[in-house]
């Protein structure tokens, strides 16, 4: 196995990690996977690492969910761009919905952080 699939393996599992945490309804899992200055792009405006957290407040915000699609941009040796599909369902939603994410990952003393993340909506979407 390539040092890039083992790479795009591991912060896979990261990214899961998140989308768990979303699932779970656990702010603590969430944050301790974003850097403190986390820097969200969302259709509707920015959001920091509080922002992020903070949807957990009452609980779990996503039923279910996939990624696929991945892709794997190494920046440099501590800090790659992890871009995927994402197609979930939100709690109270009837409806899959999908969007295209691209997550920076940065290695900051020692350990594997999210730092940045930009949420492309897909329109038209039809659950495969």
């Amino acid at each position: 196995m390539r040092a890039e699939d083992i790479q795009k393996d591991a912060l896979l599992a990261l990214e899961t990690r998140v989308w768990t945490a979303l699932v779970q309804g656990d702010a603590a899992a969430d944050g301790a996977l974003l850097t403190a200055d986390f820097l969200g792009v969302y259709s509707d405006g920015f959001g920091d690492k509080a922002d992020h957290t903070g949807q957990l407040a009452h609980g779990a915000t996503v039923v279910d969910f996939r990624l696929s699609d991945v892709k794997l941009r190494q920046i440099c040796e501590d800090a790659a761009l992890l871009i995927y599909r994402a197609d979930y369902l939100r709690v109270g939603g009837a409806d899959w919905e999908a969007m295209l994410i691209s997550s920076l990952w940065e290695r900051r003393d020692g350990a594997w952080r999210n730092s940045f993340s930009q949420d492309t909506p897909l329109t038209g979407y039809t659950h495969p």
